[in-house]
């Protein structure tokens, strides 16, 4: 994948107009850079609000990776997930930190659209974060280039999702037949087939 920037360049566009107080030229990337924080903390706390409301207590209340181990991932993922979907480089980076996130969902009571509805909840915190410096400054083509990288995201966060729940099935249904397995030969039903 390309950076918002480099696509800007590549297409023979300038800069976006926008100007930090000491007069240097901002793209999206740099105004998403410096409002990262936030970004990053409105979109962890629209992860864990997926949760039910003790979960979600327990979630922002404990800090500890062995005792939350499942707040510790979001915490950790999340902020690097954002920082390669900025970027836009690196899709083995942005597929191991959704693998880590939707693994955990995967086993939990999430239909698919809860599961993965959190990469497309980016595109609404990053609107609202920006409010009207986007319009005003002419950033529309790098901001869609940006909400198109976050569609693809989604996208592959349900083929890991799809990978995810498969293998719980394969899972299941391998330790059923091992038990009905079991059950056959306790009550000698089996039988040995020669060669």
């Amino acid at each position: 994948m390309i950076s918002c920037l480099a696509l800007y360049r590549q297409e023979g566009r300038r800069e976006s107009p926008l100007k930090r107080k000491d007069g240097v030229r901002m793209n999206l990337e740099s105004l998403l850079s410096e409002k990262r924080s936030l970004i990053i903390k409105k979109w962890r706390n629209t992860i864990v609000d997926t949760y039910p409301e003790e979960t979600r207590r327990f979630f922002k209340k404990e800090k500890d990776q062995f005792s939350n181990p499942v707040g510790n991932i979001i915490d950790s993922q999340v902020g690097t997930l954002y920082d390669e979907l900025i970027k836009g480089e690196d899709i083995g980076k942005i597929s191991a930190c959704l693998d880590k996130i939707i693994r955990i969902r995967a086993v939990q009571d999430f239909k698919p659209s809860h599961a993965i509805g959190f990469v497309l909840e980016l595109k609404r915190i990053i609107r609202e974060a920006l409010g009207s410096k986007v319009s005003l400054n002419g950033l529309f083509a790098e901001l869609e280039l940006l909400e198109d990288r976050i569609d693809k995201t989604s996208l592959l966060a349900f083929d890991i999702y799809s990978q995810c729940r498969q293998k719980i099935y394969e899972i299941r249904v391998n330790e059923v037949k091992n038990h009905v397995g079991k059950l056959l030969e306790r009550a000698n039903l089996t039988v040995e087939i020669p060669e």
